[in-house]
């Protein structure tokens, strides 16, 4: 029996991406090509087992999907080490991506997610009591 005459295994449906390569640090952009964020971790959950296919029943492999993009204090942890405690994550959920190329693009505004409350929070009570804060320079 010969490679080629081996059959190809089942490809998952949808589209196949590394998390790595793809997806970690990567920046993320709003609707309107704002930035937002960029990408620290990623949430999965598992395909359900009703859809799996012959080889992962026989293996054991299960077939996972991004949930959610999670991003937070995920610099501090890495210089002084340790671990961040799931509280700190803000979670960009994956319906709200539209497009995965060289950033992630999503639908909606980046004001909408609670991934922006720090910049709301230093806009509203800190830059808007400078002089010059309230309006976009001319």
């Amino acid at each position: 029996m010969t490679a080629s005459s081996l059959p190809r295994p089942p490809r998952p449906r949808g589209r196949v991406l590394d998390a790595r390569l793809h997806l970690l640090s990567r920046q993320v952009l709003d609707r309107h090509d704002v930035p937002v964020t960029t990408i620290d971790d990623l949430a999965f959950s598992p395909v359900p087992r009703e859809g799996a296919h012959d080889r992962e029943e026989v293996t054991g492999a299960r077939t996972y999907v991004v949930d959610a993009l999670l991003t937070g204090a995920a610099l501090v942890v890495r210089v002084f080490g340790g671990r961040a405690p799931t509280s700190v994550w803000e979670r960009v959920g994956w319906q709200h991506v539209s497009d995965v190329g060289t950033a992630i693009h999503l639908g909606v505004d980046g004001d909408e997610l609670d991934v922006t409350w720090t910049e709301r929070w230093v806009r509203d009570k800190i830059i808007r009591h400078i002089p010059g804060g309230r309006h976009d320079p001319e």
